[in-house]
Formats: C-alpha cells, sequence, structure tokens
C-alpha cells in the first residue's frame, strides 16, 4: 500500500487513529452531558441541549479546547474525563506499527486536534511519547487541522515536504485539508471507535490495520 522509499516523514493522528475514539465519543456525548446535567441539577432535556451544543462546535478550535468547555460549561473537564480514563487506550495494532516506524524511520510527527491539557492526560496513559519525534497540537499554532493555516505552522515548525509525506488521520475533512495543502500520501482509518459500525471515507483509502502498512520484514537499519 505504501513504498516506504517514497516516505520522509510520517504525521500521525491520535484520537481515532493511534487510540481508540471510544473514550472520546463516550465522554462528550454521554458521560459529560450526563454529569453537567447533574453536577448543575437540571432536567434532561439540558442534557441533549447540551450534546448539540457540543456537536455545533465540531471542526473549530472551541471544539477541542478542554479550557473552552471547562469555561461555558462551568466544570472541570479534565476532572471528568479522568473519571472514565479507564477507556483510553490504543487503536489494535497501533503499537506494533509505532514501533516498527521507531526502527525504520527517522521522523514520525504527532499531528493532533487535542488540546495540551487532553495530551497530558493521554500520553501519560499509553506511552506514545516514546514513538513520537515530534508533538504538535492545534493549541500550540492556533489554528484546527480542517484549516490551511495548521498546516503553514506545521511547516514552519518541522519543516516536511509534502510530496514525501504520509498524512493519517480518521477525520475526512482534515484529510480533505491535508490534501488541499498538498500532503501526497492520504490514509483514513475504518473505525476510529472499536464500539462504533465502520466510517465510510468514500474520497480516500481507510487502513482496518496498521499491518496492511508494513513490509515482510523489518528492516535491519533505518529505511532511507
Amino acid at each position: 500500500m505504501i513504498d516506504w522509499r517514497e516516505i520522509d516523514t510520517v504525521l500521525l493522528d491520535m484520537d481515532g487513529t493511534l487510540l481508540d475514539l471510544h473514550f472520546d465519543s463516550h465522554f462528550w456525548l454521554e458521560h459529560l452531558p450526563r454529569r453537567y446535567r447533574e453536577l448543575h441539577q437540571l432536567d434532561q432535556a439540558s442534557q441533549d441541549a447540551l450534546r448539540e451544543r457540543i456537536m455545533g462546535e465540531q471542526g473549530t478550535l472551541n471544539w477541542y479546547s478542554l479550557a473552552y468547555w471547562s469555561r461555558e460549561l462551568g466544570v472541570d473537564i479534565v476532572a471528568l474525563k479522568r473519571e472514565v480514563q479507564h477507556l483510553i487506550g490504543l487503536r489494535s495494532d497501533a503499537l506494533d506499527f509505532l514501533k516498527w516506524l521507531k526502527l525504520a524511520h527517522p521522523r514520525v510527527i504527532l499531528a493532533t486536534n487535542a488540546d495540551r491539557a487532553s495530551l497530558a492526560l493521554k500520553l501519560p496513559l499509553t506511552g506514545l511519547e516514546d514513538y513520537l519525534d515530534v508533538i504538535v497540537s492545534s493549541e500550540d499554532v492556533g489554528a484546527a487541522k480542517e484549516e490551511q493555516a495548521f498546516w503553514f505552522a506545521l511547516q514552519d515548525i518541522e519543516a516536511f515536504d509534502p510530496a514525501r509525506t504520509l498524512f493519517i488521520d480518521d477525520n475526512a475533512r482534515v484529510l480533505e485539508s491535508a490534501r488541499e495543502f498538498g500532503i501526497k500520501h492520504l490514509l483514513g482509518i475504518k473505525q476510529p471507535d472499536s464500539q462504533r459500525p465502520e466510517k465510510q471515507l468514500q474520497a480516500f483509502i481507510a487502513l482496518d490495520r496498521f499491518a496492511h502498512l508494513l513490509p515482510e520484514q523489518l528492516p535491519e537499519q533505518p529505511l532511507s
């Protein structure tokens, strides 16, 4: 699927790509609305209204900001996330893929919309940091990956050749943005949330397992 001789840089999304999206789906659509209603002693209608409000920010920097939601809702989002942090976990064979990249490729960049508070929660629980050369959050650059500004800022931070870059993400809008920027090698994820049905990404090839990307034998030295 990938000719690794054509790849110098691997950009990886986190939630829904390396990590199972089930944690985030459950938190934002179930746990947070329920706890918000309980903490503010509101009725069921308020819980449903909050779901709609959350979805209304989809694709914006606010959507991904824990500080924004803590301020807007008057709750400690990080503390509420810790209540269900046992749901945070790697997707299927993501760890095997990361181990292979560490052996075979010089540059692996986490390009994520997750803010720094989310990263501070998830990185220690998953060990992702051990396999990454650089971590760039949309919070760092002031633009979500759905915007062209993110990619220009990322290239300023960590120079890469879009024609020799592989980017993997579960979000079709983000993949479209990356393609507009000129990133040549783009792959989606079939089932970002292990508890939900597979997604259809008509414009992109979608992976069910990272193993499909790996050569049959591990290299004895880094690829060039």
